[in-house]
């Protein structure tokens, strides 16, 4: 039985959050541009030389800059326009549509219920941001 895609998107949110899973998206455009800026100055201020003292600043700064950005799952899916959460729901439906369920109610005890199916649930959910935005996702429990 189908199942609205607001309320498969909550469940999502509910098992993320119940692992504290997070994700950080990679920023390669605001570590290229410090590494950029950094090398230009370094040219102004010390020629050749300075140029490859510049970038190498400028990308450690840069690199600095865009680590450790990990933001909650639940928010990163809420976030997520409806053609991308229709996606994400099309991936998650192939794991319940299998499942004896009639209502959200009776699918959220059994996914609840069952530690295999949130990790599927969880494997998805991975595999999609990581596909689509390169995320890199981590587990705090």
């Amino acid at each position: 039985m189908p199942v609205n895609v607001n309320g498969v998107m909550q469940l999502l949110c509910r098992v993320s959050e119940m692992r504290g899973m997070k994700a950080a998206f990679k920023q390669s455009g605001k570590g290229a541009l410090m590494a950029g800026t950094g090398a230009f100055l370094g040219g102004l201020l010390g020629g050749p030389f300075g140029i490859a003292i510049g970038g190498a600043a400028g990308g450690l700064v840069g690199g600095w800059m865009t680590s450790g950005q990990f933001k909650p799952i639940p928010q990163i899916i809420l976030g997520l326009t409806p053609a991308q959460q229709q996606k994400l729901y099309n991936h998650t439906y192939a794991i319940i549509r299998d499942l004896d369920w009639t209502d959200m109610v009776q699918l959220s005890a059994l996914v609840m219920g069952s530690v295999c199916i949130q990790d599927k649930m969880l494997a998805v959910i991975a595999t999609y941001l990581t596909k689509e935005f390169g995320a890199q996702i981590q587990y705090e429990k």
